[in-house]
């Protein structure tokens, strides 16, 4: 599969937000983010530098009101990416999980492109989350949500220690982007689509 067919480009307009993300998955990890979050920018610059995915993404939204519907939005615009840029997902491992230690924070991210999408986060006792002055623990939970359901994924995030919310969302963004990159690989084994059913 070449890797101008696991390109896409996906806008998306509304009275809120105006969003442009250009995904290329077979990448050198070039990040090139601008939503007007910095903190958000950061994490998805990460998100394509640890993926090894191509990502451009231009966003405007009203952060005079609030910073959800940029938040939510940008995830949504990239995970649609994502699912235009699998297609059929002809070849595909299809399942990704990774764990990755930051600090006194481990995180691991499992995922399916089972086509079912789902969100959940376990948390372990004893976790705790610091206050970050423009982004917060549930900001991430909101854009990795968006995200799962218009990629067409079913993520779980387990959060097993933390107690910095700055080190607890970089390790969660940074996991979903090695199980990402684990899950879009092709693997010359799998012929077709990698389900029993057919199709995904």
């Amino acid at each position: 599969m070449s890797n101008k067919k696991r390109s896409r480009t996906v806008s998306r307009n509304t009275q809120e937000t105006q969003i442009r993300i250009a995904l290329t998955i077979d990448g050198k990890g070039s990040g090139q983010v601008k939503t007007g979050l910095p903190f958000l920018d950061h994490m998805l610059n990460s998100l394509a530098k640890h993926g090894l995915f191509d990502l451009t993404i231009k966003a405007k939204g009203d952060l005079d009101v609030d910073i959800h519907h940029t938040n939510e939005d940008v995830g949504i615009v990239l995970g649609q990416a994502f699912s235009k840029a699998l297609g059929k997902k002809t070849g595909i491992r299809r399942f990704g999980f990774f764990s990755i230690p930051m600090d006194e924070a481990l995180v691991r991210v499992s995922l399916d492109f089972s086509g079912r999408p789902s969100f959940s986060i376990l948390k372990s006792k004893g976790v705790k989350f610091s206050r970050l002055e423009n982004y917060s623990f549930h900001d991430a939970s909101e854009f990795l949500r968006a995200f799962a359901q218009h990629a067409g994924i079913n993520l779980t995030v387990e959060i097993v220690s933390g107690e910095d919310s700055h080190h607890i969302i970089e390790a969660m963004f940074k996991a979903t982007a090695k199980a990402l990159d684990m899950a879009t690989q092709i693997d010359s084994r799998v012929k077709g689509i990698p389900s029993t059913k057919g199709a995904l």
